[in-house]
This record gives C-alpha cells, structure tokens and sequence, in this order.
C-alpha cells in the first residue's frame, strides 16, 4: 500500500462531528495510514471528548503540547475537523500568548511539505494567525464566510479547495471528498 507508513495527525476536542471523525478513522485505516488523534491534555494522561450530534465518548491519549519539530515533520499532514473542535482548541489561559493548537498550526504552515486539511468550522483556528492563510484560495463553512474574508482568504464557493499544500472543505458533510483528496495527494508525494 502507497501511504503505509504515512502519518497524520486529527485535532480533537468536544463537540466534534462524529460522522466525519469516524469516517476518518476507517478510511485512513484502509490506506494503512498510521492516523493520531492528538489534543491538548492539560497535563492529564487521557482526556475523553463528547461528540455534537449524539455525545458519543471519544477518548484521546496523545497530546500537540511540547512537540518538537522533528515529531511535527514526522507527519504527512494535519488535520483540522469541523464541529466546535476548532473553538475549543483556540482557547488559551494567557491571552497575550497564542493558543498551543494556534502554534502548532503556526508552526505546520512553516512545514511546506506536511499537507494542512481544514474544513468546515476549522479555519477559526486559523483566526489569531490570518497572515498564514492571508491571500491563500479556501472554502469553509457559510457562516463562517466574513470570517474567511476577514482574514485576507480568497474564498472560492465550492465543495473542496486545493491552494498548494492547504486542503479545505466547506462542512463535515464533505470529509469523504476531504479525505480522499488528501489520501491522492499523500500517495503522489
């Protein structure tokens, strides 16, 4: 299989959609990508998630806090799911210092070579950071359009966006066209 071996890392907190997280945990699965749900754990070993639709549990063990920039390039790609995820992960105790998720991505987006997937809700994440998406073709939820338009995006009106190494897509509705694009572009890397 093309992407054994190929490692990608999922956001996750409440609120996320449990349809699109679930597909993302057999389709990756059938590519043999070796898939991470990673969070911030403040400091716990493990934290457990309540998903929006139906509150299903979904427990995480692996945290983005204090990864080094080999682990980080040790990823083919990042993703940012849809649901309120995005929100939660943006929160921060200091309000002068970026939200850990916020410099993780920060720090992605300096990685030419990992893929950055955002869909839906995702691109609030992107919020105290716009200058990296600044300029850059993007579809995300419809509420979120002023958002998008705000930070500098170029929003292109359509299902899923492909600007570079940036895949976007408009709701969790879409993660199997999401999806597959980011697993054809993993296997031609």
């Amino acid at each position: 299989m093309v992407l054994k071996g190929k490692k990608v890392a999922i956001l996750i907190e409440s609120d996320y959609y449990e349809p699109e997280i679930f597909y993302y945990q057999r389709r990756f699965a059938e590519e043999q990508v070796d898939l991470h749900f990673l969070t911030r754990l403040w400091g716990q070993s493990t934290l457990t998630f309540k998903g929006h639709e139906w509150h299903i549990p979904f427990e995480c063990r692996e945290s983005f806090e204090g990864m080094s920039d080999d682990v980080l390039r040790s990823y083919s790609a990042i993703i940012v799911p849809s649901g309120m995820v995005a929100d939660r992960l943006r929160y921060s105790t200091d309000v002068r210092q970026l939200a850990p998720a916020t410099e993780l991505l920060k720090r992605a987006f300096a990685e030419p070579t990992l893929l950055k997937g955002i869909i839906c809700h995702g691109m609030w994440l992107m919020s105290a950071v716009p200058e990296l998406v600044r300029g850059r073709r993007a579809v995300v939820n419809n509420n979120l359009i002023g958002d998008a338009r705000n930070m500098g995006i170029d929003y292109i009106d359509e299902d899923l966006v492909v600007d570079c190494d940036l895949v976007t897509a408009r709701t969790g509705d879409h993660a199997p066209i999401f999806a597959r694009r980011i697993i054809d572009m993993l296997a031609s890397r």
